[in-house]
């Protein structure tokens, strides 16, 4: 079988991915946001972070598209936006358990 070599974008994606599932942070609002949909104020409050950190970890999954939002009047909820990436995260977290 012939090897096929990854595409520069598919690659780069999925590294920047990784790198962003390495930050505790994000790991756990990625984990609440797989359960719930969430404000920023719900994230943080259920978390115990800054709103200033969980709105800068938000844009950090938004420009990977791993979080997305949804207005309803003022409010902004977030929710996850990638299955496969919950998937991961959720068997790195089983892993981690054993």
């Amino acid at each position: 079988m012939k090897y096929e070599e990854l595409d520069e974008e598919i690659l780069l994606t999925a590294s920047q991915t990784f790198k962003a599932l390495g930050d505790p942070t994000r790991i756990r609002i990625l984990h609440l946001l797989s359960e719930r949909e969430c404000s920023v104020t719900e994230i943080s409050e259920t978390l115990n972070l800054k709103q200033s950190t969980v709105s800068h970890q938000l844009a950090v999954l938004k420009s990977l598209r791993l979080v997305k939002f949804r207005r309803e009047g003022t409010s902004i909820f977030y929710s996850h936006d990638d299955d496969h990436v919950i998937k991961i995260l959720q068997q790195m977290i089983d892993h981690a358990s054993h």
